[in-house]
């Protein structure tokens, strides 16, 4: 028998069949009532969940149906509830619910609601799939399944080319993801001889060492796996290099920024590394790499939030920024201050968002900031929950007394990294708190851009500028709320003293040897106090130069023009890309097409053929002069030879 929890999920996948299937006939307003009221419903069961898995210690895994049975390869659907799987259904469940309630009043002029909300929903019930999977095949399915999705969302005014860019865009970038993760699972299935996760974390362990033969090369078991299920997790999760889709899905309407960059797609690849962590603590290589390539994240996505003017990207790379911490946090084997940072930033990164939805709202859809200012008073409620987002985010608050959500979570990432007393880990803390200082340093200049000092743009957007409807603030109290309480009051079981057996009962598996979670409790204060000094630092170096001393920045981006410029282009990723893989593979084209294809296959294949027959027809057309006496003569001719043939 199914439980109400699991049946749950599958909620979102019938309030998007209704909204997509029926909502003409049900009307923009009945869609947005199914869809939400099932969202509700979702969230109610996975708070519930939430309490009886991770908190009153009831794991399991319920058995759904049989799904692929063929030979050796065996993957079921099932519903696997863990502590794990718990936290992520009510972070989804919740994030998801106010983005759905949001986008009643953010989408209320847009014609056609009932797509928007059905493709809301689906997603939702894709990363349900993916976070609750039992075992690779069904983890891959809810994996593709927000890939397609978020290509619908960033791609929903279709009507625009820069959406269909920036769709297209985001999910070739993640095929090079997942193709990544794909090898891994055919790894998985060639090495453990399963896709399930119980064998393949027991057998973890046992190929400890063991090598096996590939392309005449002797490759390490573990690592190898774990590095290409890395890759798949750098895609979805916009890591170095795989990150040039991130900024790009802004395109699309403000809750799709929030769905995907807060608690959904991007934080799959994190939650992949704390799922696989049995196999990943037996493959030091892959976690070296994580480390490192989480941490020169987190420093390159905050270099250039310093320089953009759209204030939903600026947001978009303090989400990939955000996200280079949790990475690095999982390299150093503290997989449970990943995944608590990860449900903090939900919160705050969501509320962000929305946060710049309702002022997009109030300015007639304008998203640059150097057009905004002096708005405050027009919107009070929308900047003191951007004030609140924004002190999260900056990670602020008073040591042993209370801090808002950030300063819990991606303290506790930093701490942890200096503790593991590795060179990584060391490298790791001090491009954090580097990115912790431009991190706040970006957030405060979003907030004087936008709020303070004399409007910049059109005057007609600020005679019509509003506070947004009740329907848009509510899903933001929320939001705030959790950026306020969050990390509070759920420290003590994400990351207290025993937190592993306790709260996360063997969800997370870490080695004795990895001491990073136990010994962060005993850093010097120096460590701690770190991160709160580059915040507070950062915050009030943004006041001083927008607020004041407005003339500082231009000098220094005119001073260090050619570090500026770098920075501003995005370390000109696009253009080399663009240049390596677009050009060259138009190149590769024009190249295959007129010598292989033209010349080669065409030339010396059907038209060759073709060529020579007609060649050879032109020649033997001359035979034929119409005169009596050559034909005789050609008849005598070959007499002769027939005869001297038979003569032989």
């Amino acid at each position: 028998m199914v439980s109400l929890p699991a049946l749950s999920l599958f909620a979102p996948l019938l309030g998007s069949a209704a909204a997509g299937l029926f909502g003409r006939k049900m009307g923009d307003r009945n869609s947005q009532w199914v869809t939400c009221g099932l969202m509700g419903l979702l969230t109610l069961a996975a708070l519930y969940q939430f309490w009886d898995v991770a908190l009153q210690g009831h794991a399991g895994t319920e058995f759904l149906a049989h799904w692929i049975v063929s030979g050796a390869l065996k993957a079921d659907w099932a519903v696997k509830w863990d502590t794990l799987s718990a936290v992520m259904v009510a972070v989804v469940a919740v994030i998801s619910t106010c983005v759905h309630v949001y986008s009643v009043g953010y989408m209320s002029h847009d014609k056609h609601i009932p797509r928007f909300m059905a493709y809301l929903s689906l997603f939702t019930f894709f990363m349900l799939m993916l976070v609750t999977g039992d075992n690779l095949v069904q983890m891959f399915f809810g994996w593709e399944g927000v890939g397609l999705m978020s290509y619908l969302l960033i791609n929903f005014w279709f009507e625009k080319d820069s959406a269909n860019s920036a769709a297209i865009k985001a999910f070739l970038v993640n095929r090079v993801g997942d193709f990544g993760f794909a090898l891994g699972i055919f790894a998985c299935f060639l090495l453990f001889n399963s896709v399930e996760f119980g064998p393949i974390f027991d057998a973890a362990k046992n190929f400890t060492g063991k090598t096996f033969h590939f392309l005449s090369m002797d490759l390490p078991v573990t690592d190898t796996v774990a590095l290409l299920l890395f890759v798949g997790a750098m895609g979805k999760s916009a890591q170095l290099f795989l990150h040039t889709w991130l900024p790009d899905a802004m395109e699309g309407p403000t809750p799709v920024s929030a769905l995907i960059h807060a608690a959904t797609m991007v934080t799959a690849g994190v939650f992949m590394a704390a799922r696989f962590s049995p196999l990943f603590e037996y493959a030091p290589v892959t976690l070296q790499a994580v480390t490192v390539i989480g941490a020169v994240t987190a420093f390159i996505a905050a270099t250039i939030g310093l320089t953009q003017f759209d204030i939903k990207r600026v947001i978009a790379y303090s989400t990939m920024s955000q996200l280079g911490y949790m990475f690095f946090a999982a390299g150093v084997s503290a997989y449970s201050a990943a995944i608590y940072h990860l449900m903090t930033h939900a919160f705050f990164k969501a509320l962000l968002f929305l946060g710049a939805g309702s002022v997009i709202h109030a300015l007639s859809g304008e998203q640059d900031m150097r057009k905004m200012g002096g708005i405050w008073k027009i919107i009070p409620i929308t900047y003191a929950l951007m004030w609140i987002g924004s002190l999260a985010l900056a990670g602020i608050g008073i040591p042993g007394l209370f801090g808002f959500a950030g300063f819990y979570s991606k303290d506790a990432i930093l701490e942890a990294s200096y503790a593991s007393g590795s060179g990584v880990g060391y490298f790791a803390y001090w491009l954090g708190i580097a990115a912790a200082f431009m991190t706040a340093f970006y957030s405060w200049r979003l907030i004087m851009l936008t709020f303070h000092g004399k409007f910049h743009g059109d005057k007609h957007d600020l005679e019509h500028a509003h506070e947004s409807p009740p329907v848009m603030l509510w899903p933001l109290y929320v939001l705030g709320a959790g950026a306020v309480l969050a990390g509070f009051l759920t420290e003590e079981w994400f990351i207290g003293h025993g937190s592993l057996s306790e709260f996360w009962r063997g969800a997370l598996v870490v080695l004795p040897e990895h001491k990073a979670l136990e010994e962060m409790h005993h850093v010097p204060l120096w460590v701690k106090l770190a991160p709160l000094v580059a915040g507070v630092s950062g915050i009030s170096l943004a006041v001083l130069f927008y607020g004041w001393w407005k003339e500082i920045p231009g000098k220094i981006a005119a001073a260090f023009g050619p570090v500026y410029r770098l920075v501003f282009n995005k370390y000109y990723f696009d253009e080399i890309y663009d240049f390596l893989f677009i050009h060259g593979a138009k190149l590769l084209g024009r190249i295959t097409y007129e010598g292989g294809d033209n010349k080669l296959i065409d030339g010396l294949g059907p038209e060759g053929l073709s060529n020579v027959s007609k060649a050879f027809a032109r020649k033997v057309s001359f035979l034929q002069t119409g005169y009596i006496y050559h034909y005789a003569f050609a008849v005598v001719i070959g007499l002769v030879v027939f005869m001297l043939w038979l003569g032989r």
